[in-house]
Protein backbone atom coordinates (compact mmCIF):
# COMPACT_ATOMS: atom_id res chain seq x y z
CA UNK A 1 0.00 0.00 0.00
CA UNK A 2 2.74 2.41 1.08
CA UNK A 3 4.48 2.08 -2.71
CA UNK A 4 0.96 3.19 -4.77
CA UNK A 5 0.63 6.17 -2.50
CA UNK A 6 4.40 6.86 -3.64
CA UNK A 7 3.18 6.04 -6.75
CA UNK A 8 0.07 8.61 -6.25
CA UNK A 9 2.39 11.15 -4.78
CA UNK A 10 5.21 11.07 -7.43
CA UNK A 11 3.94 13.57 -9.64
CA UNK A 12 4.77 16.37 -7.24
CA UNK A 13 8.56 15.96 -6.83
CA UNK A 14 11.05 13.37 -4.86
CA UNK A 15 8.78 10.83 -1.83
CA UNK A 16 10.42 9.19 0.56
CA UNK A 17 9.06 7.79 3.26
CA UNK A 18 10.17 6.98 6.62
CA UNK A 19 8.76 4.77 9.41
CA UNK A 20 7.07 6.87 12.25
CA UNK A 21 4.33 6.92 14.57
CA UNK A 22 3.89 3.24 14.08
CA UNK A 23 3.15 4.13 10.27
CA UNK A 24 5.28 6.17 7.70
CA UNK A 25 5.84 9.56 7.10
CA UNK A 26 5.69 11.18 3.59
CA UNK A 27 8.32 13.87 2.18
CA UNK A 28 8.16 15.97 -0.97
CA UNK A 29 11.28 17.59 -1.65
CA UNK A 30 12.14 16.99 2.18
CA UNK A 31 8.85 18.67 3.42
CA UNK A 32 6.88 16.59 5.47
CA UNK A 33 3.26 16.18 4.12
CA UNK A 34 1.41 12.94 4.46
CA UNK A 35 1.09 9.83 6.88
CA UNK A 36 0.29 7.06 6.55
CA UNK A 37 -0.77 4.39 9.54
CA UNK A 38 -2.41 0.86 9.08
CA UNK A 39 -3.62 1.16 5.32
CA UNK A 40 -4.90 4.63 5.19
CA UNK A 41 -3.25 7.56 3.52
CA UNK A 42 -3.72 11.35 5.64
CA UNK A 43 -2.95 14.54 3.98
CA UNK A 44 -1.55 17.79 5.87
CA UNK A 45 -4.13 20.30 6.22
CA UNK A 46 -4.24 24.08 8.09
CA UNK A 47 -6.85 26.07 8.29
CA UNK A 48 -7.05 27.33 4.59
CA UNK A 49 -7.29 23.89 3.16
CA UNK A 50 -9.16 21.99 5.94
CA UNK A 51 -12.91 23.25 4.61
CA UNK A 52 -11.95 21.43 1.33
CA UNK A 53 -11.20 18.13 2.76
CA UNK A 54 -14.61 18.57 5.18
CA UNK A 55 -16.52 19.36 2.63
CA UNK A 56 -15.67 16.05 0.84
CA UNK A 57 -16.14 13.80 3.37
CA UNK A 58 -12.53 13.40 4.61
CA UNK A 59 -12.00 12.82 8.45
CA UNK A 60 -8.78 13.85 10.47
CA UNK A 61 -6.64 11.40 12.02
CA UNK A 62 -7.19 11.37 15.55
CA UNK A 63 -5.08 8.82 17.53
CA UNK A 64 -5.18 8.23 21.35
CA UNK A 65 -3.05 9.37 24.09
CA UNK A 66 -3.18 9.00 27.52
CA UNK A 67 -6.73 7.80 27.84
CA UNK A 68 -7.74 10.63 25.56
CA UNK A 69 -8.64 11.57 21.95
CA UNK A 70 -5.89 13.96 19.52
CA UNK A 71 -6.85 15.31 16.38
CA UNK A 72 -3.64 15.73 14.05
CA UNK A 73 -3.71 18.27 10.95
CA UNK A 74 -3.68 14.94 8.84
CA UNK A 75 -7.32 14.28 6.89
CA UNK A 76 -8.15 11.23 5.39
CA UNK A 77 -8.05 11.65 1.02
CA UNK A 78 -11.54 11.08 -0.80
CA UNK A 79 -11.85 7.44 -1.88
CA UNK A 80 -11.87 8.54 -5.44
CA UNK A 81 -8.55 10.32 -5.63
CA UNK A 82 -6.69 7.09 -4.27
CA UNK A 83 -7.30 5.39 -8.01
CA UNK A 84 -4.53 7.62 -10.05
CA UNK A 85 -2.34 9.99 -9.86
CA UNK A 86 -4.49 12.59 -11.80
CA UNK A 87 -7.26 12.23 -9.27
CA UNK A 88 -4.96 12.50 -6.53
CA UNK A 89 -2.81 15.75 -7.91
CA UNK A 90 -5.20 18.55 -6.40
CA UNK A 91 -5.32 16.92 -2.93
CA UNK A 92 -1.79 16.08 -2.92
CA UNK A 93 -0.87 19.87 -3.92
CA UNK A 94 -3.39 21.00 -1.26
CA UNK A 95 -1.76 19.31 1.33
CA UNK A 96 2.35 20.06 -0.11
CA UNK A 97 0.95 23.72 0.11
CA UNK A 98 -0.21 23.43 3.60
CA UNK A 99 3.14 22.00 4.72
CA UNK A 100 5.08 24.26 3.38
CA UNK A 101 3.07 27.14 5.11
CA UNK A 102 3.91 24.98 8.01
CA UNK A 103 7.38 24.77 7.71
CA UNK A 104 7.91 28.19 6.64
CA UNK A 105 6.88 29.09 10.22
CA UNK A 106 8.75 26.71 11.93
CA UNK A 107 11.76 27.77 10.22
CA UNK A 108 14.30 24.99 8.27
CA UNK A 109 14.70 21.12 9.33
CA UNK A 110 17.03 20.48 12.07
CA UNK A 111 20.59 20.37 10.87
CA UNK A 112 20.01 22.63 8.27
CA UNK A 113 20.75 26.25 8.47
CA UNK A 114 19.65 29.21 6.42
CA UNK A 115 21.76 31.08 4.17
CA UNK A 116 23.25 34.08 6.76
CA UNK A 117 22.96 38.17 5.12
CA UNK A 118 25.77 39.78 4.35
Amino acid sequence: MLAHFQELLAPLGHIRTRAMFGGHGIYCDEVFMAIVVGDQLYLKVDALTQPRFEQAGSQPFIYQSKGKSAAMSYWSVPEDALESPQLMQPWAELALQAAQRKQSKIGPPRGKTRARPR
